[in-house]
């Protein structure tokens, strides 16, 4: 096998598929994980979960920040899922005095904010960048976290991600879009989306000013969606062109309807453990509110056809084993390799939902690896 290996010859498939299966005993000592080898399993108890991880909630009080978050269900009304929206987004404002306690000092980045025009009114930018800069720098676009519908770009867990990166000799670029519901308003799909859209539009037809080198488009969980979701809208109105890449952490683009497809076994595996059926069918029903865009692909990106997707610019998608989205961002990327895309899909062993951002912290030397995987992603498109 070493010889066969090092010669660069293909390694040949073991057995002839069905034969080789049905020849092989199915083991009895197998144990599936999470929720599916036991259905009472908490997250906590998980043995796959990040020790320091374990350790920080075993120390935090009984119920945590989501016990007072009021019940929907399934077929929870629009209000209702609107006021669980604003509870959770409270509830998660809760936690940014610790948060912006522990944020550093970034005594070595300028940054500015602009206005531009969009369909709602005008649309807030911060821009972060170094200091000392010498040419042209790489520039990342980041769309915030929150399901399309709750928290801001000036969240201090977001405010310190954009930072970050821009530490890594970046332009990062943070849009304040409209939101699905929450503080900023309810605006459904499509208008935080369009917002996105209008904010990299404007990058882009500024790149001489802001001496950017490549545009990458990023963001995480609902931010995943949106950044996903504005290259394809991109790619189906003909401005693709404009983005050179996306770097989707944890993208959550599959709305809750009635049923989530048999392949994405961490909806049950990790059913639970952060999140549920009912917070997600909340969270699409206030993004959706007629249940007009099931299959729309600018609104869940994980219905995009190949058509949909040929010509699309290159892709990482960063995946967690303990979310219940994990699956996702996974099956997205092999659509956009069976389109011709060049994507990247990597799930991260033991680790819950977007650790990098909710804690980094306690989780430091991945998020220092994901913020070099996005900086060099960023730099190697430019031109």
């Amino acid at each position: 096998m070493r010889g066969l290996a090092g010669a660069g010859a293909a390694v040949p498939l073991l057995g002839s598929g069905r034969a080789y299966a049905e020849s092989r005993a199915v083991p009895t000592d197998v144990v599936l994980p999470g929720r599916l080898g036991n259905p009472a399993l908490t997250m906590i108890e998980d043995p796959r979960l990040d020790p320091r991880v374990r350790r920080a909630l075993a120390a935090a009080p009984p119920g945590g920040p989501g016990a007072s978050l009021p019940r929907v269900t399934l077929d929870s009304s629009y209000d209702d899922c609107l006021k669980w929206v604003s509870a959770m987004e409270r509830t998660l404002m809760g936690q940014d005095a610790a948060a912006l306690a522990a944020m550093p000092a970034f005594a070595d980045l300028l940054e500015r904010k602009e206005a531009i025009p969009g369909d709602g009114g005008d649309i807030d930018l911060y821009l972060d960048m170094p200091k000392d800069r010498g040419g042209k720098l790489p520039c990342v676009l980041h769309i915030h976290g929150g399901g399309m519908a709750f928290t801001t770009a000036r969240r201090p867990l977001t405010v310190r991600w954009r930072k970050t990166l821009a530490q890594q000799g970046m332009v990062v670029v943070g849009v304040e879009f409209r939101n699905a519901g929450g503080v900023l308003g309810n605006h459904p799909f499509p208008g935080g989306l369009d917002d996105c859209a209008r904010a990299v539009r404007w990058v882009h037809a500024n790149r001489g000013d802001l001496g950017i080198s490549s545009l990458v488009v990023a963001g995480e969980s609902g931010g995943g969606n949106l950044a996903v979701a504005t290259a394809v809208k991109a790619n189906l109105e003909g401005w693709v062109d404009a983005i050179d890449g996306v770097f989707a952490m944890a993208p959550m683009i599959l709305g809750f309807y009635t049923s989530v497809p048999p392949e994405l076994l961490a909806w049950r595996e990790n059913q639970g453990y952060q999140g549920t059926d009912e917070m997600m069918r909340a969270m699409t029903r206030v993004y959706d509110p007629e249940d007009s865009h099931e299959t729309n692909p600018m609104a869940w990106p994980f219905h995009a056809t190949r058509d949909d997707l040929k010509g699309l610019p290159p892709h990482i998608v960063t995946n967690y084993e303990l979310d219940l989205i994990r699956d996702d961002g996974a099956v997205y990327a092999r659509k956009l390799q069976e389109a011709g895309v060049p994507a990247v899909s990597r799930t991260v062993d033991g680790a819950v939902h977007v650790p990098e951002i909710a804690m980094p912290d306690l989780v430091p030397e991945l998020a220092r690896e994901t913020v070099r995987s996005l900086a060099g992603f960023a730099d190697s498109l430019g031109a």
